[in-house]
Parts: structure tokens; C-alpha cells; sequence
């Protein structure tokens, strides 16, 4: 009974210190990241922040409604109802209701909407590159991991077939076959192999820590990504010219600078449209109470109807010298006209050097990559044959040990390559997205 317990008790430790491990795909981890990036958010308070000044830009176009009222005391000689005075204390109770109406400011609400319009969609554009930006770290942080879990893979196996010839050549040792240095030799290369594994493994799980850290995950360590089936189905190397030309229709980045640039445009509109008169519509109701002391006064009720008045009119003004300061404001508008232009060039100009780049990069690795594969065949009918030979006596420990060696580097390459060509390529898929 005794023992029931205890293995209860220890059962119960062991599952207790046990964490369940939290495996993601990329695109979860795509998700993660957009979810919690904290730039992201305050990107989106930028824009929202644009959409408010746009919808209140709208706004503008209604007429305002407002209300008043005001209460004075007067001491010695006050004003009473009939607009005369009389030698006595007083008070007087107002009320009001105004409006007012522009009906024309030289199409200022009109542009300042526009205007306020395109900084929203920058906003909009700004928060897309953004997003692309964090996504790309994604995938690249996970390619990366993938990368390391293959050069772990590898050198897992390597050092497995090696313990594998030490247990052999153990027996041989034993049997008085081979001598003993012989197999001091495959102990030295275990150990180098397992160094490899364990920088392996490190190299490993820093790539964890800093994907982890891009999707704001906090425990790395018992986290791990979901390996695809299969990366190259959908693997094309698209043209420069191909991508630069879906790049200048669709990257957030020139989205943004043409929007800038119309904003610009609507802010000289805005400057110049001081030049024009406005003219603006106003409407006001009010009434009041009058109360002089040791004096007949009227009810209050009967005063707020008798004392009623309202008044519509319209106003005009008309603007003749104002110190320059329109044509000032108009003056440094076009300036910013003229930056936002320059803006758009400098982006399409960098756009394409980052392409070329990108293109160039990712035909390199590819080169490197088919280069590998090749090499690989070739590596590991070396090995094959060499160890053949030395099963037979007629090659050297020392012969299967470079050949060993030889393949691990090429197959460690090969993996390296295969994953830096991915990398380019999810640059180029960027851009001609």
C-alpha cells in the first residue's frame, strides 16, 4: 500500500514539473507578432488619431448651435427693460441661442478635408509597412530557426554514426583485431562532433529566444515552431523589372509618399483660399429678466416672453492686406509641394536599389544552393566509397575521418545555402506582393 503511494506521489512531481510546449506555425507566429507588436499599436492610435481629424474636418461643414446665459448686478443707476435708468439696484437674467453658418470660405472647409483625407490614408500606409516589416522578421527569425533545427539534425546523425564505429571498433579492440590508439581516434572525433552538436543546439535555441522575442512571447523554452512540409513548392524567382513594377502599384511605402504629397497639394489649396472673401450666415434668440429694487417689475414669465428678440444676418469680410502672411503661407505650402516630390523620387530610387539588391542576393543563393546539391552527391559517394575501403583494410581511420568530415561540411552548407535563398526570396515576395 505503501508503495502505491509513493509511485503516486512521484508521479504526480514529475507531471507537475512538467510545462506543456507551445508549437507554432509561421503563420501563427505572423499573427502573434502583428497581435502584440507594441509599434504597431501606437501606429494605430496614429491612425486613428487621422481618421478623427478627417471626420471632424467633415464636420466642420455643419452649422453651429449654442446656448447662453448670464446673470449681472448693477448698484446705483441701472438700465431697466425700457432701456432707461433708474437711480436703484438691479439685476438682470439673460438667455440666448446662436448659430452661425459659413456658407462660403473660399472652398477652405472643402481642402482642409481633402487634405486631412490623404494624412489619414498615410496614416493607413504607414501602419501597412509596418505590419509587412514585422512580418518579414517573422520570417526570417523562423527560417532561421528551421535553418539551426536542420544543422542540429545533422549534426545529430553525424555524431550518432560515429558512437555507432566506436561500439564497433570496441569489439575489434577487444578481439585483439585493431589496436587501441585506433580507437582513441574515434573518441577524439566524438568529442569535436559533440562540440558541434552543442553549438548546434545553442545556435538553436538562440534563434528560439529571438523569435520568441518578436512575437512577444515570454517563455522561449518551452516553445517550438511547426516545421512545413515541404518550402519549395512555391519558390519563384520573379524579374527586377517584374517586381519594381508591382512595387510602385502596391508598396505601402510609395502608398504613403503619394499621399504626402496630395496632403501637400491640398495645404497650398488651403493657403491660398485666404485670399477669397467669406461669407457666413448667423441666427440669434434671446431674452431676459429685469429686476430693480423698491420698483414695479413684471413677472418673471410675463419678461422672458415680452423680452424676446432674434436676428439673422449675414456677414462678410473681406480680406485686403494682411502683412504678406497669406502669400507667405502659400509660399512655404508650395515648398512642402516640392519636398513631397522630391520624397517620391528618393523612394522610387530606393525602392529599386533594394530590389536589385534583393534579386541579386537571391540569385547568388540560389547558385550556391544548386551548387550544394551537387556537391552533396558527389560528398557522399566519397564517403561511401572511402568507407567501403576501410571496411576492406585498404584506407587509413584517418581517410574515412575527412571523408566524414568533408560530407558534414558540405551537408551543413548545403542547408545554409538552402535557407539563405529563402530568405531572399521572402524579400522579393515582399516587394512584388
Amino acid at each position: 500500500m505503501e508503495r502505491k503511494y509513493v509511485i503516486i506521489f512521484l508521479l504526480f512531481v514529475c507531471f507537475s514539473n512538467l510545462k506543456a510546449q507551445q508549437t507554432l506555425t509561421l503563420q501563427q507566429c505572423v499573427d502573434r507578432a502583428l497581435e502584440n507588436n507594441r509599434q504597431i499599436k501606437s501606429q494605430s492610435l496614429v491612425k486613428q488619431e487621422r481618421e478623427i481629424a478627417y471626420r471632424q474636418a467633415r464636420q466642420n461643414l455643419l452649422p453651429d448651435l449654442n446656448a447662453g446665459a448670464g446673470q449681472n448686478f448693477s448698484f446705483g443707476r441701472s438700465i431697466d427693460a425700457s432701456n432707461t435708468y433708474q437711480s436703484a439696484n438691479s439685476t438682470q437674467t439673460s438667455f440666448n441661442l446662436s448659430s452661425n453658418l459659413t456658407i462660403f470660405d473660399g472652398l477652405k472647409m472643402k481642402h482642409n478635408i481633402d487634405a486631412r483625407k490623404a494624412e489619414m490614408r498615410v496614416s493607413e500606409a504607414d501602419l501597412e509597412k509596418m505590419k509587412d516589416d514585422i512580418t518579414l522578421a517573422v520570417n526570417m527569425a523562423f527560417l532561421e530557426v528551421l535553418m539551426n533545427k536542420e544543422l542540429l539534425q545533422i549534426a545529430q546523425e553525424q555524431l550518432g554514426i560515429t558512437q555507432q564505429n566506436i561500439e564497433r571498433q570496441k569489439l575489434l579492440v577487444k578481439s585483439k583485431k585493431i589496436v587501441e590508439g585506433e580507437l582513441y581516434e574515434l573518441l577524439a572525433q566524438e568529442a569535436r562532433e559533440n562540440f558541434r552538436y552543442i553549438e548546434a543546439d545553442n545556435n538553436l535555441q538562440i534563434s528560439l529566444l529571438n523569435l520568441a522575442q518578436i512575437i512577444e512571447l515570454n517563455d522561449f523554452q518551452n516553445f517550438d515552431v511547426v516545421v512545413p512540409n515541404d518550402l519549395s513548392d512555391d519558390l519563384i524567382l520573379f524579374s527586377i523589372e517584374t517586381v519594381y513594377a508591382n512595387a510602385l502599384k502596391n508598396r505601402p511605402e510609395m502608398k504613403s509618399a503619394e499621399f504626402r504629397l496630395q496632403s501637400s497639394k491640398k495645404n497650398v489649396s488651403i493657403a491660398r483660399s485666404d485670399y477669397f472673401p467669406t461669407l457666413s450666415f448667423g441666427a440669434n434668440v434671446g431674452t431676459g429678466y429685469y429686476n430693480l429694487n423698491n420698483m414695479q417689475n413684471f413677472p418673471f414669465e410675463e419678461q422672458l416672453s415680452n423680452n424676446r428678440s432674434t436676428n439673422v444676418g449675414f456677414s462678410l469680410n473681406i480680406p485686403i492686406f494682411n502683412r504678406f502672411n497669406v502669400s507667405n503661407r502659400v509660399k512655404s505650402a508650395k515648398l512642402a509641394v516640392e519636398n513631397s516630390e522630391l520624397n517620391i523620387n528618393s523612394t522610387k530610387t530606393e525602392l529599386y536599389k533594394t530590389i536589385q539588391q534583393a534579386y541579386l542576393n537571391a540569385k547568388t543563393a540560389k547558385s550556391r544552393w544548386n551548387a550544394a546539391i551537387k556537391s552533396e552527391t558527389a560528398t557522399q559517394e566519397a564517403y561511401r566509397f572511402t568507407l567501403q575501403r576501410f571496411e576492406a583494410g585498404r584506407a587509413s581511420q584517418f581517410e574515412l575521418f575527412q571523408a566524414k568530415s568533408l560530407l558534414t561540411q558540405v551537408l551543413s552548407e548545403k542547408a545554409q545555402a538552402k535557407y539563405e535563398y529563402f530568405f531572399r526570396l521572402k524579400i522579393l515576395e515582399m516587394y512584388n506582393q
